[in-house]
């Protein structure tokens, strides 16, 4: 195929819900755009995306494809991406490298929930949107009632550019009212006959006509002078205005099809390269250090990467955009994250299972190659010297936790591996080892996201794998001053063990004075700090902890041993072996022995009087409280409010965001395990949400006890 210079190229993501054709229009504009000779389709597993086995079996899209059409002497890259929210991932990969939204929508359902929500992250990306009404020849297809929820969700105004003449199963033709053409089809061969508009149609078409012109003026002052002097304006004169708007967000332009029938791709391909912004138009990539990056095709080349696969007898593929400059076979670029060379080996473009070797590619095209030595998604490669690394794709948050373990034994490092490598193919599964947990712990978008991976393990790596609700990563604190002494003394012949330590602990708080007195059991303890040490805590919090010994009452080189003992109990605290925070320790006396003291016998002092010290402190469980933003349909919210206080939450703010309500939430993460489900199943899919880690708070007097008694009871089982 030929090198198509940036001026000639279009990058567009397929968008909609599951089930509104995304997958059978991008087989229809393959097929016009001459990259297959026969059109495939889902019901036979032949279609150029949605080529996996698990895609396959659920008869829809689970990752984003990229593929490409040549028409009219453009390429046009498109990736077609899952509908459902749990797959949200690869639609923010898309978002990274496309320029525009082809937003589908199924005649029969109307602006869908996926549509609402696939629209909201469109809108957090900046990303102008062309609406497709498909399926029109659907027996139960409404083109009004479409458009009308267009209308009704949309926060950009809908603009009609064609409209079918006989929607249901006989649709065969459209009225395009930019071009004022009738198109009528023959079978589903993608053949088209361009006809004058009926007399029947003029009238309707020469309205939609006006409307369009008069929302095509408004993004143009000249344009509008134009219209009002004139009262027309040229096609060229409405392409013009037209752009504007959507380059701008300010209109979304409708168009109908059906994708299986190959009704309505060619058209839709026309106005992309007419209107839709490209490389040139479209917003430049950002570097980390805020520079804009020009798809400048004499530049120095930069790639970023946006998908990983790993497929059987081709190992890794990865897949870029050329942000500036060009790639060649053979060329050695340099990562801009590690500092390592690269080779260039082969080059491909890409139509989904399909790969066409190409020796070049510039500024603004899409493709992949093979074999890199170290290169990762989110990661830019670039010419030597130009320091050129792109911001990297923000992912959203993880909303749904599992713990993970294989079912027979002594597979664990093959299941890590495997893990990995999931992580690798897709940023959105997280994959963490919990020393505090002793357990595997899997974090992905919803419960169906992460039963895929279930289902590749254990059918494509011949794994099986078990997964059960994740233990919470509890802490333990102190709410009162308490003091404690212990004495370590062991002797068995030789030398012996001496270490005695007395030490006082208190809440920690950022900002409070230094200590200097301290009221135990009605007595006075004055103290005199000596020397401080701050530990910031790997699990979050502080350990603060001075030495206010007096007289040499205990060599100061025995201080760091007290220290390491007082860290091992914050380790396995003592309610319920989580990790402790945010205390002061000061040890304000002892004893030692000229002779049989050690390190490690003020080790076990130190460790065992802050034990001591820590149970007649007025200890507290502290659990993880996260932030959860929820997005819900307004006949919903009285539903979803209750689930939530039911969950011990607490509500934070309300706002509303047209036909949907904004909840802001705080809830204990022990509370949020299967939320995604219960939320899908409360408002029939119709709701999104995030969460995030927000602080750590007490848990009330009754959690308390519960977990209290399960941990006892747990000992008592071991």
């Amino acid at each position: 195929m030929k090198t198509y210079p940036t001026n000639e190229i279009k990058n567009v993501v397929l968008l909609g819900a599951s089930g509104s054709g995304k997958t059978t229009l991008a087989e229809a504009m393959a097929f016009d755009g001459k990259v297959i000779d026969r059109r495939g389709s889902i019901e036979t597993d032949s279609t150029l995306s949605d080529y996996t086995d698990i895609e396959h079996i659920y008869k829809r899209s689970i990752y984003p494809t990229l593929l490409f059409a040549e028409y009219n002497g453009y390429k046009l890259n498109i990736i077609d991406t899952p509908g459902a929210d749990d797959f949200c991932g690869g639609l923010f990969s898309a978002f990274k490298v496309a320029d525009v939204g082809v937003m589908l929508i199924n005649a029969q359902n109307g602006f869908e929930v996926g549509s609402e929500i696939q629209a909201r992250y469109a809108r957090s990306h900046d990303k102008p949107i062309i609406a497709v009404i498909n399926q029109l020849d659907s027996e139960k297809a409404s083109w009004e009632a479409s458009l009308d929820s267009i209308r009704a969700a949309s926060q950009v105004t809908p603009v009609v550019v064609q409209y079918p003449v006989n929607p249901g199963p006989d649709f065969n033709a459209f009225i395009d009212v930019l071009l004022m053409k009738m198109y009528k089809f023959k079978g589903d061969t993608g053949i088209r006959e361009e006809l004058d508009i009926p007399a029947e149609e003029m009238e309707r078409a020469t309205e939609l006509n006006r409307i369009l012109t008069e929302a095509a003026a408004e993004n143009d002052e000249a344009l509008m002078e134009l219209y009002f002097e004139k009262g027309v304006l040229t096609q060229d004169e409405l392409r013009s205005g037209l752009k504007l708007g959507l380059a701008k967000r300010d209109l979304i332009p409708v168009f109908c099809a059906s994708g299986k029938r190959d009704i309505g791709a060619k058209r839709l391909m026309e106005f992309i390269i007419n209107v839709a912004p490209g490389p040139l138009k479209a917003p430049n990539f950002v570097t980390v250090d805020g520079r804009e990056i020009e798809p400048d095709s004499n530049g120095p080349t930069a790639l970023f990467f946006f998908k990983t696969t790993v497929e059987p007898h081709l190992g890794e593929v990865t897949y870029f955009r050329v942000v500036s400059g060009k790639v060649t076979e053979g060329m050695e670029l340099v990562n801009s994250k590690t500092g390592n060379k690269e080779k260039i080996s082969q080059l491909f473009a890409v139509a989904g299972k399909n790969r066409v070797k190409v020796t070049e590619m510039m500024a603004g095209d899409i493709g992949c190659t093979v074999k890199l030595k170290g290169t990762r998604t989110n990661q830019t490669l670039s010419t030597p010297g130009s320091n050129i690394e792109i911001d990297p794709i923000r992912f959203p948050e993880p909303r749904y936790r599992v713990a993970v373990k294989a079912v027979k034994t002594g597979e664990d490092e093959k299941l890590g591996e495997l893990l990995n490598r999931a992580n690798f193919e897709d940023p959105t599964i997280l994959v963490e080892y919990s020393k505090e947990l002793k357990q595997i712990i899997l974090q992905g978008q919803g419960e169906h996201h992460l039963n895929i991976l279930k289902w590749q393990l254990a059918n494509i790596n011949k794994m099986e794998v078990e997964y059960f609700a994740p233990k919470i990563p509890f802490r333990e604190t102190i709410t009162k001053v308490a003091a404690a002494n212990y004495r370590h003394k062991k002797q068995s012949g030789g030398a012996g063990q001496f270490g005695e330590v007395w030490l006082v602990i208190e809440p920690y708080q950022e900002g409070m004075p230094e200590p200097s007195k301290f009221k135990i059991d009605g007595k006075e303890l004055q103290v005199n700090i000596k020397s401080k040490e701050e530990v910031a805590l790997d699990w979050g919090g502080k350990l603060v902890f001075y030495s206010a010994i007096v007289g040499g009452a205990i060599d100061a080189r025995f201080l760091p041993a007290i220290l390491k003992g007082i860290m091992e109990k914050m380790e396995e605290g003592p309610l319920t072996g989580s990790y402790a925070r945010d205390i002061r320790v000061v040890v304000y006396d002892g004893k030692m022995h000229p002779v049989d003291s050690n390190e490690l016998s003020f080790k076990l002092a130190g460790r065992n009087a802050f034990k001591e010290a820590f149970k007649k402190a007025g200890a507290k469980i502290m659990e993880p409280i996260y932030s959860v933003e929820i997005l819900v349909p307004s006949d919903k919210m009285g539903d979803v409010m209750s689930d939530l206080q039911n969950r011990r939450a607490m509500i934070e703010g309300m706002s509303s965001d047209k036909g949907f309500e904004r909840l802001v939430a705080r809830v204990p993460l022990s509370e949020m395990y299967r939320y995604s489900t219960t939320l899908n199943s409360l408002t029939n899919g119709r709701a999104t949400y995030s969460m995030k880690f927000s602080s750590y708070e007490q848990v009330p007097a009754e959690v308390q006890d519960k977990l209290l008694k399960a941990y006892a009871d747990t000992d008592k089982d071991e």
